[in-house]
């Protein structure tokens, strides 16, 4: 049974592993990472723990039970209770319910762990996946987003409020 993780320095050749094994799938629907993200993945991910540790983001792993990353599932720019998720998941659990349920349980830890009180996601237009995703687990579409959040493509940012509004 796959699990949710804090990410920690530990976890950087699983998760080397993991972006290279989904790189093309990956590439398919969002910008691809570039040869320079692998070229440098040790210095960024050391990056990513300082950002982790600072708080300002909160990055988390599905790990299955062999050690493997079977997806990402981040939160960017903690501030005023709200946060920015991102997600992935490898190709070989891609349909099967996993990132839905997944972001699922990253909506309660938002608010367990860090206080949080709204999400949003922005995805592009041709992520239909990604919608769908986003939209079991109970986001709503809000707003056109500007391509420049998206890699340069249009898309839709959806919000999921995590607590009830006063």
């Amino acid at each position: 049974m796959p699990n949710l993780k804090r990410l920690h320095a530990g976890h950087a050749p699983a998760v080397l592993a993991f972006e290279l094994a989904n790189r093309a799938y990956f590439a398919a629907s969002v910008p691809d990472r570039g040869d320079d993200f692998f070229d440098k993945f040790t210095d960024r991910y050391s990056a990513l723990l300082a950002e982790q540790e600072a708080g300002i983001c909160a990055f988390y792993l599905l790990v299955a039970d062999d050690g493997s990353v079977l997806g990402r599932f981040n939160l960017y720019d903690l501030e005023n209770g709200a946060a920015e998720l991102g997600y992935r998941v490898a190709q070989h659990i891609a349909g099967r319910g996993m990132a839905t349920a997944t972001v699922r349980e990253l909506c309660r830890l938002a608010v367990a762990r860090h206080g949080l009180r709204a999400l949003r996601a922005g995805t592009s237009c041709e992520n239909v996946a990604s919608q769908r995703v986003l939209i079991k687990a109970g986001f709503v579409l809000v707003s056109p987003a500007d391509p420049a959040d998206l890699g340069g493509s249009s898309g839709p940012w959806y919000q999921r409020d995590l607590v009830p509004k006063r």
